[in-house]
């Protein structure tokens, strides 16, 4: 369901739109929100939820890793897409889950009409690491 408004998002946004991403604010278009489900101080096993205005999307990015990696993403609120390298996008609705295996360069947010969350876990693996690339133009985006 896409949902503009803001304070109607919230009511339906379950796991809670948190703080500013701002130590990630570079990597994005638009504003986002990090609300941590778990401390990696505590466990191997990173879930947060990320909240996108409308319009939002992340950079180009790749979870590298040598083995295992990678990230699943759990859509819970609002409309979104999610586009690796080379193929067509996918639209993300609550209930949605994607895999995304490790070295796969790809992208992910909200539709311009629409806030939307997902819960991000950071696949536990060997010698992990991400790597911010180029952001998802305009051009491209306006054209999903």
């Amino acid at each position: 369901m896409k949902v503009m408004d803001a304070k109607q998002f919230e009511q339906i946004n379950v796991f809670g739109t948190g703080s500013p991403n701002d130590a990630f604010a570079q990597y994005f278009i638009g504003k986002s929100f990090l609300n941590p489900l778990t401390n990696p101080q505590q466990t191997s096993l990173f879930l947060a939820n990320v909240t996108f205005e409308p319009g939002c999307r992340n950079n180009w990015h790749i979870h590298h890793a040598k083995s295992g990696g990678g990230q699943l993403l759990i859509c819970t609120a609002g409309e979104g897409w999610y586009q690796e390298e080379n193929k067509a996008p996918v639209s993300l609705t609550p209930g949605v889950v994607i895999t995304i295996p490790a070295n796969v360069k790809h992208w992910h947010g909200a539709k311009r009409d629409s806030w939307f969350s997902h819960i991000a876990i950071e696949v536990p693996g060997e010698e992990t690491s991400n790597e911010w690339l180029e952001p998802v133009n305009d051009e491209a985006y306006n054209a999903l």
